[in-house]
């Protein structure tokens, strides 16, 4: 459910009349609904009634305004740089529910971690556990790990988006990780906590959520018969939306899932989930510029693949809408935008409404992953946030400009 409905022919988020938004910021832009990001997280956070920690993936979409909103109703953050820490810290999350995950954590990183005093590293090979060690022994502090491990597990999603096979570039194989588990249990400065398993996104099935943690429980036996004490278990995130077709289940569904299979392990849970709780909740409006009939329809809008990338890089669908319906109908074609590539594209071949000059088009299902992957290719600033709560709209990032462009580039002389 989303809070995104039209009223007298036009798109409305919440009580706010998205043209009158347009209006006033300009377009392009992404558009998030306070509503909506609460009653997901709460919908998430509330489905699971063992003692866990909900840890929002700060890549899916890392604007402070927004991890603010979870910050407040008791959620953490999963971290893969010391900017989304950075970031995380400055929308008041507690240290000590934020997990700092990904396989290239630079020195520098694993300092700042420690120093704000996080939960846990997800350590992600021994040469990183062995940095971890020298960087915790430098400040005499103790570091908090757990190890991801991989299942090799088929998550049935996306090739770029799966993470828990054996070929994929993350975590430790399952089969060898009890050996690191040991030689960490050896580390004067490393005091190993967790065991972490995070195997894709977009997921729209439970059985490789429940496959994964059944090989995660064993793991965890394993390690506390040689005596370590494990007191939490990380299954990350990727439970999918729906884009287009796809039926992913309810959080509840997922939740009854995993719980019956934790069983009485004893152990904290910790999730990721991302996608789920502001896939839906952000849209990217858009304008048109001009339409034009080659070997086929295409509509010119001013947002490109440098604004929403995921069609270029994943061939994602996202369902595009008339802003205000006219009853136009729709036709089959491309949505392209400004960029001079031809990957660049927001629908291809697909069905969009009938449009013309100046109508605003939304591309619907952005909030997860839209503006956080979006660049400056070909030179172009980057668009702007906005949080509608009710009937009060917020900025929560400004449009950059052109200067913003340049900022930080020096002519040698």
């Amino acid at each position: 459910m989303n809070h995104f409905n039209y009223k007298n022919k036009s798109l409305h988020c919440e009580d706010v009349d998205i043209p009158e938004i347009a209006a006033q910021v300009g377009t392009p832009f992404y558009l998030y609904s306070k509503a909506t990001l609460i009653r997901h997280f709460q919908a998430f956070d509330s489905a699971f009634t063992v003692d866990h920690i909900t840890c929002f993936a700060t890549k899916s979409c890392s604007n402070i305004g927004i991890m603010s909103l979870f910050a407040k109703l008791g959620g953490g953050a999963d971290i893969v740089s010391g900017g989304e820490l950075f970031r995380a810290l400055k929308a008041g999350m507690d240290p000590q529910k934020i997990v700092y995950s990904g396989v290239g954590k630079t020195r520098d990183e694993l300092k700042y971690g420690l120093e704000s005093g996080i939960l846990m590293f997800n350590v992600e090979s021994q040469q990183e556990l062995l940095a971890l060690q020298d960087v915790a022994a430098e400040l005499g502090l103790i570091a908090p790990v757990s190890f991801r491990v991989n299942p090799d597990v088929d998550p049935k999603t996306h090739a770029y988006i799966s993470t828990g096979l054996a070929k994929n570039k993350f975590g430790i194989p399952i089969e060898t990780a009890l050996d690191v588990y040991r030689q960490a249990d050896g580390l004067s400065h490393i005091n190993t906590v967790g065991v972490s398993c995070h195997i894709g996104s977009q997921l729209t099935d439970v059985s490789p959520f429940v496959e994964s943690l059944q090989k995660v429980k064993g793991f965890v036996t394993a390690l506390r018969d040689t005596g370590l004490d494990i007191k939490y278990i990380d299954l990350g995130g990727g439970l999918g939306i729906t884009y287009d077709e796809e039926t992913p289940p309810e959080p509840a569904v997922y939740a009854k899932a995993l719980e019956e299979e934790l069983g009485d392990i004893g152990c904290t849970l910790i999730l990721e989930p991302g996608r789920v709780i502001v896939g839906n909740a952000g849209i990217l409006v858009t304008k048109v510029l001009y339409t034009k009939q080659g070997g086929k329809k295409f509509t010119i809008v001013d947002a490109g693949m440098n604004d929403l990338t995921r069609p270029s890089l994943y061939g994602a669908y996202h369902k595009i809408l008339p802003v205000v319906d006219y009853g136009q109908g729709v036709e089959t074609g491309d949505v392209v935008g400004p960029i001079c590539e031809t990957g660049d594209f927001l629908a291809k071949e697909q069905e969009v409404p009938v449009s013309k000059s100046a109508d605003l088009l939304a591309v619907m299902s952005a909030g997860a992953y839209g503006f956080t992957m979006s660049s400056n290719y070909n030179s172009r600033p980057r668009v702007a946030e906005v949080l509608v709560d009710g009937d009060k709209v917020h900025i929560i990032r400004k449009r950059e400009t052109l200067e913003m462009l340049i900022a930080g580039e020096v002519i040698p002389e």
